[in-house]
């Protein structure tokens, strides 16, 4: 493991343990095993490491949210499953990254005091990815968004749909309550948003009269 990796999942500790507040750079060095010095080669201040561990969490998170949605587009999930599938993927990892600290909140609250660029940074990125998916599903699946609606626009009241029911789990502890909760808006907003298109309508309604004009004996 290289070194820079190993100072950040020694900060990680430090920080899920003692919180940002009360953790120090002698106690992330010690973690490490390094000395102080050793570590200031690689981050010059508490508060450059906490980013630097805050940028690996969104980073992690990014990809755990594409891998998911790939698994459940593969899998034949429609889009909501697919939506719901790339959000929980994200957020089960950030969950996993402050497993078991008793500072979850202070360290979300210090996340955007510390690296509020940081985190406007990667909600544009969480969002451009939605918004890739939406449009991608849409062109395979044949469906539409609602009149006036885009992709960004469904991505951005998604978005806005975990924020909220992040303030009412701001830890996003019980985890199944919180991400059950999501999922409940989630499958709302896409099926108020989304539907199959004026020529998948047709086929599809073609397709229904055919079988109704077979009778079952007729089958072979």
């Amino acid at each position: 493991m290289k070194a820079r990796d190993r100072i950040l999942d020694a900060a990680m500790h430090v920080f899920r343990r003692h919180g940002f507040r009360r953790s120090s750079i002698e106690q992330a060095a010690e973690a490490a095993g390094l000395t102080r010095q050793a570590l200031y080669h690689h981050f010059k201040s508490k508060e450059a490491l906490f980013r630097a561990v805050i940028e690996q969490v969104h980073e992690s998170a990014m990809a755990a949210e594409m891998a998911a949605a790939e698994a459940k587009e593969k899998a034949g999930g429609n889009l909501a499953d697919i939506l719901i599938a790339q959000i929980t993927g994200r957020l089960r990892q950030i969950i996993a990254s402050f497993d078991g600290s008793s500072h979850v909140e202070e360290l979300f609250s210090e996340h955007l005091v510390q690296a509020r660029d940081l985190y406007q940074k990667y909600t544009r990125c969480y969002g451009k990815q939605l918004a890739a998916t939406i449009e991608r599903v849409c062109r395979q699946q044949r469906l539409v968004l609602a009149a006036g609606m885009t992709s960004g626009e469904l991505a951005r009241c998604i978005e806005m749909a975990v924020n909220g029911v992040k303030s009412a789990h701001p830890s996003m502890q019980p985890a199944d309550s919180f991400l059950k909760d999501l999922e409940i808006m989630m499958r709302t907003l896409v099926a108020g948003a989304v539907g199959p298109s004026p020529k998948a309508r047709v086929v599809k309604s073609a397709a229904a009269k055919r079988s109704a004009r077979t009778k079952p004996g007729d089958r072979k």
